[in-house]
């Protein structure tokens, strides 16, 4: 775990100041204490970071789930009998991982994942403009369409113009121009620019620009417009910040319907967010799923005893950490320390940092996630591609996250039933080939994304330096998502020295470059 520190440790900063006011703002958007959103963030990074499966995938306190727990709260009769339904989700959770549920996230199309990724782009920097310009109404963890505070998310841009803080922009427009020349100039230049990452240097001139306008009508930062962690001013103050559960409340079958409900959303999210990671990993590892349930079931079940929010992984901060070049979970569970760590000893220092500074970081996260680039990407490759992609990242924008992610699912479904009424084979693959070494597996004449789960798990299971011929010559349909798999594969075979030979009508080829460049070359497949 410790042989990519030197990658692990920066990712682990830059996460940790993207996670900060999103463990804040999610709490403020839920009605709940604000301690509970950082208790939530730190037992997603060092709990469920170490029992997850995950390498790069960060979690914490979700968005998704705020306007769960802001009606729970109230339907329950208070916070700490809704921390009883935060713990019984935990259960729930870990008998979803003992049943093999996880096995739920491959069955969502490429398509929709990456519209997914694209439309928490979009909303990542439309929510974060009126806090680049210092107007900051609305909690940072607010990412629904239709806002706690009765406004949308355009209302709210469209607010921005008549509220503008002139210090917060002008730290705000600095701290994006350091991240930009940070990425693109200076990390070129040396290893000290690679170490050092350019959030937190962005952060530091943040705080200072605050010490030095302080007083300042014009240039400085009002309080409104900084980080604002509880200041506990003694041991016993910060220890009274943790709540318990009242498990008189669990007689109350509301208590368990709310139970459920976390955990149905929270797993849902999460195995959505495990396989937009695992896409976004440009090392293309496969995150163990039903261990991932029982990860995230272990780290709810202790938030909720001591009186965190519910937990799920969340593509926010997993994206920040692959962009940072995070390589293993360290960086995961270290940003959990540095949450800890930093509400103990510098929390005045904390409320110090300019919101501006760190909506700028988030402009760039959102930013990376929805680049023009992939929009054209996706037109090229058809409409059976673009159209479940555009319906995602619509449903997103404008609703939230599950019902944009359900609206791409079933445009995708009606897409593949739509194909699949000219094609009803799918995967066989044919046992091995005990007296030549070689492993041989035959794709059907339809292979669709219904079978990526399958197909995963087949070429995960082959051992180090063996041999596969994979034939498709008799298939004549083959989705997007199976030739990206096949892509993703390519890398894990060269670390894993397994030899390739690819049987088409075409002829054969050893260890292919790019299976999207030779199946896009071959119209009879795509």
């Amino acid at each position: 775990m410790f042989k990519h520190i030197k990658s692990d440790l920066p990712a682990s900063i830059v996460v940790f100041f993207v996670a900060l006011p999103l463990c804040l703002g999610i709490a403020l958007a839920s009605g709940a204490p604000l301690f509970s959103g950082l208790i939530a963030g730190i037992i997603g990074g060092i709990v469920v970071g170490a029992l997850s499966g995950s390498k790069i995938g960060v979690s914490g306190p979700a968005a998704g789930l705020a306007a769960i727990v802001l009606t729970a709260i109230g339907t329950l009769g208070g916070y700490q009998n809704f921390l009883v339904a935060v713990v019984i989700g935990g259960v729930i959770q870990l008998i979803f991982g003992f049943l093999k549920a996880g096995i739920i996230g491959y069955y969502f199309p490429s398509s929709v994942i990456k519209g997914m990724l694209t439309g928490i782009g979009i909303i990542i920097i439309l929510k974060q403009i009126p806090h680049f310009f210092g107007y900051d109404a609305d909690p940072e963890g607010d990412f629904a369409f239709f806002q706690v505070d009765g406004q949308n998310t355009f209302s709210e841009i469209l607010n921005t113009a008549n509220n503008i803080s002139l210090g917060s922009t002008i730290i705000g427009v600095i701290g994006l121009a350091i991240l930009i020349l940070w990425s693109h100039v200076l990390s070129k230049k040396g290893k000290f620019f690679q170490v050092i990452q350019g959030p937190l240097v962005a952060v530091v001139i943040g705080i200072v620009y605050f010490f030095i306008t302080s007083g300042d009508d014009k240039y400085g930062i009002n309080a409104q417009h900084l980080v604002s962690v509880p200041v506990p001013d003694s041991l016993s103050s910060f220890l009274g910040q943790f709540s318990f559960p009242n498990f008189n409340a669990i007689t109350n079958p509301e208590v368990w319907v709310t139970g459920f409900t976390i955990a149905l959303v929270a797993s849902l999210e999460t195995l959505l967010c495990v396989e937009a990671t695992d896409k976004l990993d440009p090392h293309k590892n496969v995150t163990p799923t039903n261990r991932e349930l029982l990860a995230q079931g272990t780290g709810n079940i202790l938030s909720g005893l001591v009186g965190g929010l519910p937990i799920t992984q969340v593509i926010v901060r997993s994206s920040a950490n692959i962009q940072s070049k995070g390589r293993t979970k360290l960086s995961a569970i270290v940003h959990g320390f540095l949450l800890l760590i930093s509400v103990i000893i510098i929390p005045n220092l904390l409320n110090k940092i300019p919101l501006s500074v760190l909506a700028a970081v988030l402009l760039v996260v959102g930013y990376k996630l929805a680049k023009p680039a992939l929009f054209k990407q996706m037109v090229k490759l058809g409409w059976k591609q673009w159209v479940p992609f555009v319906v995602t990242v619509i449903g997103i924008v404008f609703t939230d996250l599950l019902v944009g992610i359900g609206l791409g699912l079933l445009v995708g479904i009606v897409v593949i039933l739509i194909k699949s009424f000219q094609n009803s084979h799918f995967l066989h693959k044919e046992g091995e080939d005990v007296d030549d070494g070689k492993i041989k597996m035959t794709l059907a004449e339809e292979v669709t994304f219904f079978n990526k789960g399958a197909i995963l798990k087949e070429l995960d299971k082959l051992p180090k330096d063996s041999y596969l011929e994979l034939d498709v010559r008799k298939t004549t349909y083959l989705d997007h998502d199976i030739i990206e798999i096949l892509e993703d594969f390519a890398i894990k075979a060269k670390e894993r020295h397994i030899d390739i030979k690819l049987i088409s009508e075409r002829g054969i080829v050893k260890n292919p470059e790019s299976y999207i460049d030779f199946f896009n070359n071959k119209p009879k497949l795509v």
